[in-house]
């Protein structure tokens, strides 16, 4: 029994192809309910092979956003199409598309990981053996595979969740906190597998998650929502959305007339200096490096070290929500 998950009919998986339409696409999405609006005009995309991150403070709409895009809930506005089909018009087709677990996979807890693989395959006529055998192999199941499901660690269910979710080759997975409860070497685990479903499977990931740490290991981009709406979305290790030149750390011999001359710079702008360490703190387009680097030194001051200032996606998460916490 696998009561929150949904399997496709697809075969095979679809080539790379340059230019191609997202698998998941939210186009101004919205839930209200009587008066309250729950989400609010909400559009992003994820494409083959991206493992994408949605986050947002508690309250801020991503469970409601989730069962809108695996039509657990109605949408109230907008539209989301998965694979170019909608989900409010072709549900059906649409649907089929998708692996997903909301809140804790379910099991028959009496059978086998091995025997609720094979009863969740039943369900459609597409899942041979040979793709019962992939996903055990996919997601490292071989040893407990013969076990009950009741004996299985949280972990291992997490894990068998998944593989139940991939049975079908789905286009999309969206996972709901897939790394909730588990302990660091689980969490690495999870990690890992994602990675590498996401690679070798060739499908579009989004997972929600409150461990701001883990989604940066994880993710290749982030969808940012704070009381139903977008506030950011921006790949991981990129400069945030609206950052358009990153902060430098300029270590000097001159403190005082560093500054000066960073200061005459047009592209440049100098945010303070340090003087314990040296620094001057500024803004400088890729573009002004070089300039930044020739004034300098035709100033006669020596340049000890530049390093680009990188926030944690925490630190940016709560500049972004305002201090939110997440949950």
């Amino acid at each position: 029994m696998e009561g929150s998950r949904m399997t496709t009919t697809q075969s095979g998986k679809p080539a790379q192809a340059g230019g191609e339409e997202p698998v998941l696409r939210l186009r101004d999405v919205s839930k209200t309910i009587g008066r309250k609006t729950i989400v609010d005009k909400l559009s992003f995309d994820v494409r083959r092979g991206e493992i994408v991150g949605l986050l947002g403070p508690n309250g801020a709409g991503k469970t409601t956003a989730i069962r809108m895009m695996t039509g657990l809930i109605k949408i109230s506005e907008g539209d989301v199409r998965i694979a170019g089909r909608s989900i409010r018009s072709d549900f059906k087709d649409a649907i089929v598309q998708v692996g997903a677990i909301i809140e804790n996979p379910e099991f028959y807890p009496y059978m086998s990981g091995y025997d609720n693989l094979k009863q969740a395959a039943r369900m459609t006529d597409s899942v041979t053996e040979e793709r019962i055998a992939e996903v055990i192999a996919l997601l490292g199941l071989q040893e407990a595979l013969h076990k009950k499901v009741k004996a299985y660690s949280l972990g291992m269910r997490q894990r068998l969740g998944i593989a139940q979710a991939l049975l079908d080759r789905p286009k999309l997975l969206i996972l709901d906190e897939p790394t909730n409860g588990l302990d660091p070497a689980g969490i690495r685990e999870m990690r890992d597998y994602l990675k590498k479903i996401a690679f070798s499977e060739g499908i579009a990931v989004l997972v929600s998650s409150h461990l701001l740490s883990e989604i940066e290991q994880m993710c290749t981009r982030v969808v940012v929502i704070q009381s139903g709406r977008l506030v950011t979305e921006r790949a991981i290790g990129a400069s945030g959305i609206g950052q358009e030149r990153p902060e430098l750390r300029v270590r000097v011999d001159r403190l005082g007339e560093a500054k000066q001359v960073l200061e005459q710079l047009d592209g440049v702008e100098v945010k303070e200096t340090r003087e314990a360490e040296r620094e001057v703190i500024v803004l400088a387009a890729d573009g002004e490096m070089t300039t930044l680097i020739d004034a300098l030194r035709g100033a006669d001051i020596a340049i000890y070290r530049i390093s680009e200032t990188k926030k944690s996606l925490e630190d940016e998460f709560l500049q972004w929500t305002g201090g939110n916490q997440i949950a």
